[in-house]
């Protein structure tokens, strides 16, 4: 590997701390942003709005710099995993918090880590190789159903649009992993920005097309979208959306997918101390135990890479 190589692929551990938070607080945080949008917005509308105005933004920007749009086939390339990490991930998340509590939908999600470990073939060699990774993903995972259980928010009812929004979310979790290892491994042209607006302007067009399918604007008024509403999109749009998912489009192409991954295991617990700060809701003992367990989690998961030079094609 030449210096030059090297340098590409150790960027400053500040960069990779303040991406990581990103992932890990804000992300965190747009599941309640997610829920303060759907009391004004139907779901796909509220997926259309907020990919819609954060990719044109970020087109813009990449214009304005004097990118160049990528060729025909990257496009679509990048469009692919557009397809299947916003419009169906995020997507299905969106469309499942009208029927399952976002405590819930959190720990679903929080599975991610396992799916990259199971599907990235590239690293099989190394994650089934490594115990500790493999206790890292189990501990973490455990953490989060400790997190809630305790509740009852992980025992469905016989409720039939519960039923079909958890099985939705985990096929959607799926096609997050894959569509993440797609953006990963397919090379095609344009930076992480242009990628970025690209895969937005994807999932936007699908869902308003979506939208007007199920005749979502039927009945829906901009002047009755209530404040919480109205700032909970921008939240989504700027946050969740440039700051967040730009940090996550970075990280993996200079992380493992299955570290990038481990964001999974914090986002809940970033949901109940916001239940706690915001809606005064108290943090039990079970809470703080479970916060312990998912913390080590990460720790484990991310130990390997911290401890050794990890030499896989990333």
């Amino acid at each position: 590997m030449s210096h030059s190589q090297h340098l590409q692929k150790s960027p400053a551990p500040a960069l990779i701390f303040l991406a990581f938070a990103g992932l890990y607080i804000i992300w965190g945080s747009t599941y309640l942003g997610i829920l303060f949008g759907l009391e004004s917005f139907p779901p796909f509308l509220l997926v259309a709005f907020r990919f819609l105005i954060s990719g044109s933004l970020l087109l813009t920007y990449c214009l304005i710099m004097g990118e160049k749009l990528p060729s025909i086939k990257s496009t679509l390339i990048i469009g692919a995993s557009g397809f299947l990490m916003l419009f169906i991930g995020n997507g299905a998340l969106t469309w499942a918090e009208q029927y399952l509590p976002s405590g819930l939908a959190a720990i679903i999600i929080s599975t991610l880590p396992l799916w990259f470990v199971v599907l990235d073939k590239k690293q099989w060699a190394y994650h089934f190789s490594n115990k500790v990774i493999i206790l890292g993903v189990l501990v973490g995972f455990s953490g989060v159903f400790i997190l809630f259980s305790g509740s009852g928010s992980v025992r469905i009812s016989g409720n039939k649009m519960q039923m079909i929004s958890f099985g939705i979310l985990i096929l959607s979790t799926i096609c997050w992993a894959i569509g993440s290892m797609y953006s990963k491994y397919k090379s095609v042209e344009g930076s992480t920005t242009m990628k970025a607006a690209i895969q937005m302007l994807t999932a936007g067009i699908l869902s308003l097309g979506v939208a007007l399918v199920l005749n979502e604007p039927n009945g829906f008024e901009f002047s009755s979208i209530s404040p919480k509403s109205f700032w909970a999109l921008w939240y989504l749009i700027i946050m969740g959306s440039l700051v967040g998912y730009l940090s996550y489009i970075w990280l993996l192409s200079v992380r493992p997918p299955s570290i990038v991954g481990t964001y999974a295991y914090v986002n809940p617990v970033v949901a109940v101390l916001l239940g706690w700060f915001i809606v005064g809701e108290a943090i039990t003992t079970q809470q703080a135990f479970a916060l312990g367990i998912i913390l080590i989690g990460v720790i484990l998961v991310n130990l390997p890479k911290l401890s050794q030079n990890y030499k896989a094609d990333n």
